[in-house]
């Protein structure tokens, strides 16, 4: 299978959060953005005891629709790679 990309689809794009939804049989994997600095100050304020905001602004990198059948080959390649994470960090070691 050959993908074409479209606009600037080929280009990478950071993400350091993400989070799925389902709704209406769909799975809505959103990823984002969020400022590493934001994320260091709201980890020194839970450590510190101090209250912590509410919410935290980001940028919405992609969001991905996916059918449900797709999700679950998508979870299945996941494992499938981090399991090799695993085995390649045990012979390292």
């Amino acid at each position: 299978m050959k993908l074409t990309p479209v606009n600037q689809s080929d280009q990478p794009v950071s993400a350091n959060y993400s989070t799925v939804g389902v709704a209406q049989g769909i799975a809505y994997l959103d990823f984002g953005f969020l400022e590493p600095a934001a994320l260091g100050a709201l980890a020194r304020s839970v450590r510190e005891g101090k209250e912590v905001p509410k919410s935290l602004d980001g940028k919405l990198v992609v969001r991905v629709a996916l059918p449900l059948d797709v999700l679950q080959r998508l979870q299945q390649q996941l494992q499938q790679v981090v399991a090799g994470l695993r085995g390649a960090k045990g012979q390292r070691t």
